[in-house]
């Protein structure tokens, strides 16, 4: 089994690097038992985080992750988002009792706000910080927010708080290595890389495949050592077949050269100036 590495929260509790995302799961009824295996596989290789939200297929991303942890409850580090429009102070704790009951569980171990919206994050974060002091969130955190809403978000009553920052990042999509990740790294907020391997676009490319078969490796695998690389970043690739998991897991064990990278950085240039945050 591959030794899965972690990323310690500000809480100090350690999660792996090397999670499961479920965008796009639950939606189709004909692929629901092979979604659940590939999420009970990457359970069982030690890839216990799993990203989930109540806008995936409405909450039916949420009831398939609660089937597929149905009693390993504990082994799992589980995060689910909040909509913005869902989220003033009253309005996240609703959607996340929401969330609980469709994930069949009594807790959250992290509670996202999906991007920000109209409602002042002060109210957010007052809902966030009641939820966490209920014992119905372990800690919570943001997505898609670029460095000057983290530096909002900071001047909130209890907004260092935040555990996390989820974002597009990936080789093709490195804007963050100009100024947010860094900013995030040195006030110790991990980010969370979500659509790591660009949904699968990235993988044609004639240089990372170059580089995958000279590791006898897959471009996906490669694509996934690039962010491992990265300090206090954790990627969350969506894989709904076993087969595709265990893959993915195989990436922690690859030892890319330094010319390689350097190869990557010119088929993937990283940003030399600021860029707007991108999304998906």
């Amino acid at each position: 089994m591959p030794d899965i590495p972690t990323v310690t929260l500000p809480s100090g509790i350690s999660v792996p690097a090397l999670g499961l995302g479920t965008w796009k799961m639950g939606e189709s009824p004909n692929d629901a038992n092979a979604e659940i295996e590939s999420l009970r596989r990457g359970l069982d290789l030690g890839m216990t985080l799993i990203d989930t939200a109540e806008m995936y297929g409405e909450g039916a991303s949420e009831e398939l992750t609660g089937k597929a942890i149905d009693g390993r409850r504990d082994e799992v580090f589980l995060v689910s988002k909040v909509y913005p429009w869902n989220a003033s102070r009253p309005g996240v704790i609703e959607a996340c009792e929401a969330s609980l009951e469709r994930l069949q569980t009594d807790r959250l171990d992290l509670y996202l706000l999906h991007w920000r919206g109209e409602h002042p994050l002060e109210e957010t974060v007052a809902g966030f910080e009641a939820l966490r002091r209920d014992g119905k969130i372990g800690a919570w955190g943001v997505s898609n927010f670029d460095t000057a809403d983290m530096e909002e978000l900071m001047a909130v009553p209890d907004g260092r708080n935040c555990a996390t920052n989820q974002v597009l990042y990936n080789l093709s999509r490195r804007g963050i290595e100009y100024d947010l990740l860094p900013w995030c790294q040195e006030h110790e907020i991990p980010v969370m890389a979500y659509s790591p391997i660009e949904q699968g676009r990235i993988l044609r490319n004639a240089e990372l495949i170059r580089i995958a078969k000279a590791y006898q490796a897959t471009p996906a695998q490669v694509a996934l050592a690039f962010l491992l690389e990265r300090d206090k970043v954790i990627a969350i690739p969506k894989s709904s077949t076993a087969s595709r998991v265990e893959e993915n897991a195989v990436a922690v064990d690859l030892d890319i050269s330094d010319e390689d990278w350097e190869a990557l950085d010119a088929a993937f240039p990283p940003p030399e100036r600021k860029q707007p945050l991108e999304m998906l």
